[in-house]
């Protein structure tokens, strides 16, 4: 969880949140949170922060460094494939965000939520915002966090299941990726609800 930074300049307290890996065969999906002040905001846009699908890995692990540097209030929560079979991919996202701000070390007045739909039983103010992670910076900056913090387990979990190369496409269905699971089947990481994964496993059979 990242530092807490004092917040009384603040009347009004705004978080953002977002998720990455909803479309993946295999591995997590994960969400963040974040507050960011007024000085933090201006350090990170100025040094490139935006939507992290539109970033590359350098600039996404250097501007992940920096949120951590200026002390940017976040917290992060992972769903496994495992619960995201049970529950589906769509309540796992949700579910993860709202985790997210539940851990966040400063209680906000409002979230503003990537996407197009409310967090469900979230005692909070919210708004959802569409694209979000491309105007809004506190969500922009969820994005960031999320982003790295599932890439790297995905790198993690490479080295358990080489074969399938998950450090390299991160779990999504890559046309690699697709021969791997008709050649192997699935592994204990794969989304076993996912249509990639059960259309693999027919092709198998």
């Amino acid at each position: 969880m990242g530092a807490s930074l004092a917040l009384s300049s603040q009347t009004y307290i705004i978080a953002g949140t977002d998720e990455v890996g909803r479309g993946p065969l295999a591995g997590p999906v994960v969400a963040a949170a974040t507050i960011l002040n007024n000085e933090q905001r201006f350090i990170l846009l100025n040094e490139g922060l935006r939507d992290s699908k539109k970033m590359t890995h350098i600039v996404r692990e250097r501007l992940f460094s920096r949120i951590c540097e200026l002390g940017v209030v976040w917290s992060a929560q992972a769903a496994s494939p495992g619960k995201i079979d049970i529950i589906n991919i769509l309540q796992a996202s949700l579910w993860c965000m709202k985790r997210s701000i539940e851990k966040l070390t400063v209680v906000p007045d409002l979230v503003l939520v990537d996407g197009n739909k409310e967090i469900p039983d979230l005692l909070i103010k919210q708004k959802f915002i569409i694209k979000g992670d491309d105007k809004v910076p506190s969500i922009a900056a969820a994005s960031v966090i999320a982003k790295v913090l599932r890439d790297r387990a995905m790198i993690a979990l490479d080295k358990i299941y080489s074969e399938y190369g998950f450090a390299s496409h991160k779990g999504y269905p890559s046309a690699k990726h697709r021969e791997k699971l008709i050649m192997i089947g699935a592994s204990p990481v794969h989304r076993l609800s996912f249509r990639g994964v059960l259309l693999a496993k027919d092709d198998d059979s």
